[in-house]
């Protein structure tokens, strides 16, 4: 078992329950600007900062059954529910993972819906931007969001938040 799925698997053991891919793929890049030790790669997609990388650790992570993927059918789409099973747990245990803990910056984060999170990790990819140039970046790189000036406000407080300084 490689560190970085250990990695992830402690993500979801702190966790308990993700709901939806776009929210997972949020998460843990968040965390990542966070100084947390995940090393997945991301390119800005669609939906802001994406990982191929965690998203083929996370199947197979559900292939070993060491996390639970459960697909909800809503009105036009399926939702996604992701935990740690028992044997998933078990085999977290005896790995030997030291890792940060991430425990606030999760439960902020779980509070928060994709779309939002989506606007935070959009912010923190163009982190070396402006205040008044990323609040234009955001308008041009997700112009359907249609994010006002307040929830950018709103998502920069929340990155001082989830990131003190150190």
């Amino acid at each position: 078992m490689l560190t970085n799925h250990a990695k992830l698997m402690q993500f979801f053991s702190v966790a308990n329950e993700v709901t939806g891919r776009k929210k997972l793929q949020k998460m843990i890049y968040i965390l990542q600007k966070c100084d947390m030790p995940f090393e997945e790669k991301y390119q800005f997609h669609f939906y802001g900062p994406y990982s191929e990388e965690l998203s083929l650790r996370t199947e197979e992570l559900c292939n070993l059954g060491f996390i639970a993927e459960e697909k909800e059918e809503k009105s036009n789409y399926f939702q996604y529910n992701y935990s740690i099973t028992v044997d998933g747990q078990r085999f977290l245990n005896q790995f030997n993972l030291n890792m940060p803990d991430m425990t606030k910056q999760i439960q902020l984060l779980k509070g928060k819906s994709s779309r939002f999170l989506e606007l935070v990790s959009t912010m923190l990819y163009f982190d070396d931007l402006t205040e008044s140039d990323m609040a234009e970046k955001i308008h041009t790189v997700k112009p359907k969001q249609k994010y006002t000036n307040d929830e950018i406000t709103e998502a920069t407080q929340f990155i001082k938040a989830i990131n003190p300084p150190h």
